[in-house]
C-alpha cells in the first residue's frame, strides 16, 4: 500500500503511565464497548422486527447505530490492546498501512454521521415545518436513495484522503501520540510537502463537516420558528419532542468534533485532546442508542410488544 518507506510501523502511545488504574480503566472501556454493541445491535434488531418503526426517522436511527457500531469496533478493540500492554511495551505498534487502514473506518464513520445527521434535521424539519408534504418528500424510495448517497459519499471522502496519505514519503518519527491514528498525526510522520494536502483537507472538512453543520443550524431556525407560532404548550413540547434526541445528538457530536479540530491543544494540554477524542469515538457511540431508545416512545412500544410475544 505505501512503498519506499523508512517507516514501515507506527508506535501509538494512547494513554501512557496509567499505573495502578491501568486494569480499571481497561473494564470500563470493554464495559462499555460491549453495551455500545448491543445497545446499537438491538436498535438495528428492533427496526427490522417491529412494524410500527418502519418509517423514515428509524431507518435513520439505525443507519446511525450502524456508523456508531463501525467507529467503536474500529477504535476500542485496539485502544484495549494499548491499555493492557502499557508499561510492557513501548505503547502498541501497527503497520503504516494498518494505521492508514484504521483513519479510513474513522473518517468513513464519521463524515457519514455527518452527512446522515443533516439528512435527519431535514425529515425533522418537513415532519414539523411542513408536515402536508413529508409523505410526499420523504418516501422509502427517497431514503434508500439517501441512505446510499451517505455510504457512498462518506467512503469516497475517506478513499481520498487516504489515497492521499499513501501517497506521502514517511521517514521519521514513528511514534503518533494517540489511541488512534487520526489524520493530522499520520501527517506529520511524512518528510514529504503536504501544503497540499492541507488544502485538500480544509475543501473536504468544508464540504463534509462545515456546510451539512450550516444546513442543520438553518433547519432548525426553521423548526423553531414553527414551534412558536403553535398556540398551545402541550402542542409545542409534543412538536419539540420529536426532534429532541436528533438535536442532542448533533449538539454532542458537534461540540466535541469543534473543540478537537478547530481549536487543538498542544503541549502540556495533549491529554485534553485526547480526552475529547475518547468522547466522540467512544462516548457518544454509546449515548446514541440510549438517547433513542429511552427517551422515545416508540421504540419503549415496540419493545413492549417484542417482550410480549417472547412471554
Amino acid at each position: 500500500m505505501v512503498y519506499h518507506n523508512n517507516v514501515t510501523y507506527i508506535v501509538l502511545t494512547g494513554f501512557p503511565n496509567l499505573k495502578s488504574i491501568k486494569i480499571q480503566f481497561f473494564l470500563l472501556l470493554f464495559f462499555i464497548y460491549c453495551v455500545t454493541l448491543f445497545g446499537n445491535l438491538f436498535i438495528v434488531v428492533l427496526f427490522h422486527l417491529s412494524k410500527t418503526l418502519q418509517s423514515p426517522m428509524y431507518l435513520f436511527i439505525t443507519q446511525l447505530s450502524l456508523f456508531d457500531i463501525i467507529l467503536s469496533t474500529n477504535i476500542l478493540p485496539n485502544l484495549l490492546y494499548i491499555i493492557l500492554h502499557d508499561g510492557l511495551h513501548d505503547g502498541c505498534t501497527m503497520s503504516l498501512d494498518r494505521c492508514i487502514i484504521q483513519f479510513s473506518f474513522f473518517a468513513h464513520a464519521e463524515v457519514s454521521e455527518c452527512f446522515l445527521l443533516t439528512v435527519m434535521s431535514y425529515d425533522r424539519y418537513l415532519a414539523i415545518s411542513k408536515p402536508l408534504h413529508y409523505n410526499s418528500i420523504i418516501n422509502q424510495s427517497s431514503c434508500i436513495k439517501s441512505v446510499i448517497a451517505i455510504w457512498l459519499l462518506g467512503f469516497k471522502m475517506a478513499l481520498i484522503d487516504s489515497i492521499s496519505l499513501c501517497s506521502l514519503y514517511y521517514c521519521g518519527p514513528n511514534t503518533i501520540n494517540h489511541f488512534f491514528c487520526d489524520f493530522e498525526p499520520i501527517l506529520e510522520l511524512s518528510c514529504s510537502d503536504t501544503s497540499w494536502l492541507h488544502v485538500q483537507t480544509y475543501v473536504i472538512g468544508f464540504f463534509c463537516v462545515v456546510a451539512p453543520f450550516i444546513i442543520i443550524v438553518i433547519s432548525y431556525i426553521y423548526i423553531v420558528l414553527t414551534i412558536l407560532k403553535i398556540k398551545t404548550i402541550t402542542g409545542r413540547q409534543k412538536a419539540f419532542s420529536t426532534c429532541s434526541s436528533h438535536l442532542t445528538t448533533v449538539c454532542i457530536f458537534y461540540g466535541t468534533l469543534t473543540a478537537v479540530y478547530l481549536f487543538p491543544t498542544k503541549g502540556q494540554l495533549d491529554i485534553l485532546s485526547k480526552v475529547l477524542s475518547l468522547f466522540y469515538t467512544v462516548i457518544i457511540p454509546l449515548i446514541n442508542p440510549i438517547t433513542y431508545t429511552f427517551r422515545n416512545k416508540d421504540f419503549r412500544n415496540a419493545i413492549e410488544k417484542i417482550k410480549s410475544y417472547v412471554k
